[in-house]
């Protein structure tokens, strides 16, 4: 349902929030490491993320990135919609183009209505979540092995 990029953000947001609240900075290296992500590639999703002032990020000897908000005030939803855009909630299964429950004039799908539930579940449910949330319920050993 959601993007590789989402679920690695996620992941991320989730190794930083766990971190030790003194520890600054981390750099891109030891958190791909960590998560057994690749470096280049997380890389972009991070920069996206401090772009979407969700992170801050700094380059150097002793950069890296942090989180630039409470991990109890970023939601799921937050997440996939500064690295997917509102594309991945809006767009319809069968076509590029935004469903008719978002554009009314437009004919829906042979998917539509059992997709608008899954759609409104799925916001739901991201809505719900937070990066703290997944930090309280989830050790440091399996974050990294996600």
């Amino acid at each position: 349902m959601i993007s590789n990029s989402s679920k690695y953000g996620i992941r991320a947001l989730t190794y930083l929030a766990s971190q030790p609240k003194n520890a600054g900075m981390t750099g891109i290296k030891q958190i791909s490491e960590d998560l057994g992500l690749p470096t280049p590639f997380l890389a972009k999703i991070l920069q996206t993320l401090a772009r979407q002032k969700v992170l801050s990020s700094s380059k150097g000897p002793h950069g890296g990135f942090a989180l630039l908000k409470d991990p109890k005030e970023i939601t799921l939803l937050d997440v996939v919609r500064a690295i997917d855009s509102d594309d991945v909630l809006t767009n319809c299964v069968m076509q590029n183009r935004p469903c008719k429950c978002v554009d009314k004039d437009k004919a829906p799908c042979p998917v539509h209505d059992d997709y608008a539930k899954v759609r409104s579940a799925m916001i739901k449910f991201f809505s719900s979540k937070t990066i703290y949330n997944l930090v309280k319920t989830t050790n440091k050993s399996e974050i990294v092995s996600i």
